[in-house]
């Protein structure tokens, strides 16, 4: 009887059959990946409480960030139309999906390959460790729980792969359970640690407390509508769209906050926390618009917000002659370039610490942002603000610039309708059509309402509350049975028309005419 056996040099078949054949083989590489992350999820945490490291995400995090950094302007616009201010939760399911899936596929490669399975799955782990290392400030002691993580996920995967003892043959399935159990256990317990911010908590319930230290702006009578289905004049904080690059949310004290200005200045300059709140502070009514808003789109919002003039703050830097642009940088890396000339005039660029008359939210960057009226918020609106540049549109770009999207950003004049919704049956007779526009620091005129191919007609305005506010509008439509299009356009203070023109929001901006069609029973 004779018997053969592989070429020197390929790796022997595993007999899978013993250990459950190839689903408790995929079980084995997706278990080993989850005590990867969550290993280096809980170490990256560990290290960060004892300032070992500079803070830097753990590998899912960085990886999404990574990804973040590298999309293109179209790529991104189709995220955010899919998920609006669900972007990033949806990027991290997805890095999730991917990441679970090549373990799976690793384990089954394993039975049969098992030094390309774990050479991969090594590879895996490299990518996550250069995700880390690509973050802003990152230093080599980041990439250290990644690369334990994947030790540990290596000796896993490995062990399972040699030849088992005889004792041991029964027990695949129970050390996958304790394998899942450490792995999910240590990714619970470090994402708790990593995301814990008892003192930013603590820091922004304080601020909470103390009274507020400018004027109330007057919101005129009026300015709200109050039309059923429409969007509130002032959105509550909780319902304000969110759109950044940030995958994980900085968590700072207001106590360790510092802004220095730098560049092209006379004086460089600091301020901290309590600077900051000894200078005179005024409210503004500002809505804010994210250059992805597509026609009709809901990344767009209004809000009263506090803060001290950007102006006076450069004023005390003393802006060079030929500077012409404030590079403007994030606790987290990210940077904007915004005209110098939108900080320093009369408009109410602010550095904004409340908002609707609370704290910032963390999520809008507490303790301090900037909030400029007329510029999207890609050119403008830095959250968690640490620094600001003076400097040249010639040396200088911010975040986006690279990636398609122009450098210059000027909110283009929009409108909306909000009810009736697209689609929906309404009954003949009188039906409220409205919803708002909006055309930020040049003010809104006027808005019009075309139904099917008919006459435009004047729709009533609300109280005009700021240039930099926008506007309700409704019309009464005697509507007729059947099915209607209807459309809607502004014009701003200087006499000039919302743009018919489709375009995409990449580079610089949505144009068109929000149109709706309904259908009258």
């Amino acid at each position: 009887m004779s018997s053969t056996s592989p070429p020197r040099g390929s790796a022997a078949p595993h007999p899978s059959g013993r250990t459950g054949g190839r689903a408790l083989a995929a079980a084995r590489g997706l278990v080993s990946g989850l005590l990867t992350v969550g290993l280096a999820t809980l170490l990256a945490a560990l290290m960060q409480q004892v300032g070992a490291t500079s803070g830097q995400p753990a590998p899912i995090a960085a990886v999404s960030g990574a990804f973040i950094d590298r999309t293109p302007a179209w790529l991104k616009d189709l995220a955010i139309a899919a998920f609006g201010s669900n972007d990033k939760r949806a990027l991290l399911v997805g890095v999730v999906l991917v990441l679970a899936m090549g373990c799976l596929l690793i384990g089954v490669l394993a039975t049969r390959r098992s030094r390309l399975a774990l050479t991969a799955f090594a590879l895996l782990g490299a990518v996550g460790g250069a995700a880390v290392l690509s973050r802003p400030e990152a230093t080599a002691a980041d990439a250290v729980p990644t690369l334990v993580g994947t030790a540990v996920g290596l000796w896993f995967l490995g062990r399972g792969y040699r030849e088992p003892a005889a004792s041991d043959v029964g027990n695949p399935a129970r050390r996958l359970v304790l394998g899942a159990v450490v792995g999910g256990s240590a990714a619970y317990v470090g994402g708790w640690l990593g995301g814990d911010s008892t003192e930013a908590t603590a820091s922004r319930e304080a601020i909470a407390r103390e009274p507020a230290r400018a004027t109330p702006v007057a919101v005129p009578a009026g300015a709200d509508l109050d039309v059923p289905g429409a969007a509130p004049f002032i959105v509550p904080n909780d319902d304000f769209y969110r759109i950044d690059t940030a995958i994980v949310v900085p968590r700072l004290t207001a106590e360790d906050w510092r802004l220095k200005v730098t560049g092209l200045i006379d004086r460089e300059v600091e301020i901290d926390w309590a600077t900051l709140q000894d200078k005179p502070m005024r409210e503004a009514l500002v809505t804010l618009a994210c250059v992805s808003n597509e026609v009709g789109g809901d990344l767009v919002g209004n809000a009263v917000w506090t803060g001290w003039p950007v102006r006076e703050l450069l004023a005390l830097a003393g802006p060079r002659s030929g500077a012409d642009m404030v590079l403007q940088t994030s606790a987290d890396g990210w940077t904007c370039g915004t005209p110098l000339g939108a900080l320093t005039d009369e408009r109410n660029a602010l550095l904004a610490v409340r908002m609707n008359g609370e704290p910032l939210p963390f999520e809008h960057g507490f303790p301090v942002r900037l909030v400029v009226p007329g510029l999207y918020g890609y050119v403008s609106a830095c959250k968690w603000v640490t620094e600001l540049k003076v400097t040249t549109f010639a040396d200088d770009v911010g975040y986006w610039t690279p990636r398609g999207w122009s450098a210059d950003g000027p909110i283009k004049t929009s409108s909306r309708i909000d009810v009736p919704r697209t689609g929906a049956t309404v009954p003949a007779g009188r039906v409220a059509v409205a919803g708002v526009a909006w055309a930020q620091h040049r003010g809104v005129s006027s808005v019009e309402v075309q139904v099917d191919d008919g006459p435009w007609t004047a729709a009533r305005l609300a109280t005009d509350a700021s240039i930099d506010a926008w506007r309700q509008w409704v019309l009464d439509w005697e509507a007729r049975p059947g099915s209607h299009v209807l459309r809607v356009r502004a014009r701003d203070r200087a006499g000039n028309l919302q743009s018919a023109v489709e375009r995409p929001p990449a580079p610089n901006g949505a144009e068109g005419l929000h149109t709706i069609a309904v259908q009258v029973a």
